[in-house]
């Protein structure tokens, strides 16, 4: 049994707190979208340019030319780095000038700031670190999912008119498919509120647990899985601050065990990037990896298009209730059972945040 919940901290943090955490790994990109041209991004209020160096590494900038300030993403990429496209200034990886046109000598302050990015398992990852840690302590996670072979997968990006935060509550808790998704991925809403859940974790990470037996299988499953008639399903959140892996999917009812690490059936194994733009305003960075049994490519098409139709409501309702939040102020909301596990990221987020309280 799960306990009650504790009051979320729904208020937006003041401008003079730290807003995000430091210090650590935060996804910038997928590798899918680093091409021949510059990316320009903002993530946690910082303007960045991502590109791909003549070796097909990654580099990442800050996204102003030291001369003249014109954003470099609005530049063009050669074989030796980064050229602003206004006076055409020539920037290397570590964000150094190496060509000014027309001049020999270049001005030792002809620099722009550059920060440590690594690019693993088709994910880009940034560090924004502290004065006390500007280079990376450890390495970003690990996501074998797409590097094993044993899925199909694909993905996109989405931008959010809302805090990351709200996505992070709204991914913890899966109860809301049976309301929000009910012609996708949702099924029977009773069973979604009622389905078994644990919920366990330590200091930098939550896991939720979810198990519905004997369900109806929702238009999804059905799209993509030959199954016989009712099902056993699971939902496996598991949440780090700045990303969550969850695994859903589903058994003909009695055929294996829901707690079997390597039961059979139908999955769906979703990483979640979710990276503040600014204080009120998120990327939201997504990829789904199934394992069709038969015609991979049209299953993984069809699973890909629900997961996107998901994403879609998803982003309705959050930006609805960020903007109903912003309405209202700071009018108390009520915790229910299913906040459980939102609750606890919560407080990972802010022990992060502040790390010395």
């Amino acid at each position: 049994m799960t306990t009650a919940a504790q009051p979320l901290a729904h208020e937006i943090a003041p401008a003079t707190t730290p807003s995000f955490p430091l210090d650590q790994w935060y996804v910038a990109a997928l590798s899918r979208e680093l091409k021949d041209r510059p990316l320009g991004r903002t993530l946690l209020n910082k303007p960045v340019v991502l590109f791909r160096t003549e070796d097909n590494q990654v580099a990442a900038l800050e996204d102003r030319c030291c001369h003249r300030a014109l954003p470099l993403s609005g530049g063009t990429v050669e074989a030796r780095g980064l050229r602003c496209g206004y006076h055409g200034l020539l920037f290397n990886e570590g964000g150094k000038c190496i060509e000014i046109p027309g001049q020999d000598k270049i001005p030792s302050k002809a620099k722009v700031p550059a920060y440590p990015v690594r690019e693993q398992d088709q994910i880009i990852w940034i560090w924004f670190g502290s004065a006390e840690h500007p280079q990376p302590t450890f390495a970003p996670p690990v996501y074998d999912v797409h590097s094993s072979g044993k899925y199909l997968f694909d993905g996109d990006v989405y931008h959010y008119d809302a805090p990351y935060q709200l996505i992070h509550d709204n991914l913890m808790d899966l109860s809301h498919l049976g309301y929000v998704h009910l012609h996708t991925i949702g099924g029977n809403a009773s069973i979604h509120m009622n389905a078994q859940m644990s919920v366990d974790g330590d200091d930098s990470m939550v896991r939720v647990v979810r198990h519905m037996p004997d369900s109806v299988p929702p238009p999804t499953y059905t799209a993509a899985y030959p199954f016989k008639g009712n099902i056993d399903r699971w939902q496996e959140i598991e949440f780090h601050f700045n990303h969550l892996r969850i695994w859903t999917g589903a058994i003909d009812t009695g055929t294996d065990d829901l707690n079997n690490p390597d039961r059979g059936g139908f999955h769906m194994r979703g990483f979640h990037g979710v990276t503040p733009e600014t204080d009120t305003t998120s990327h939201y960075f997504w990829t789904m990896a199934t394992n069709p049994e038969h015609d991979p490519e049209a299953v993984t098409a069809k699973v890909l298009h629900q997961t996107r139709l998901t994403f879609d409501e998803d982003k309705v309702v959050i930006e609805a209730q960020y903007q109903n939040m912003c309405r209202f102020g700071t009018r108390p909301m009520i915790d229910i059972h299913v906040d459980v596990g939102a609750n606890r990221a919560r407080r990972i987020i802010e022990r992060l945040r502040n790390p010395t309280n």
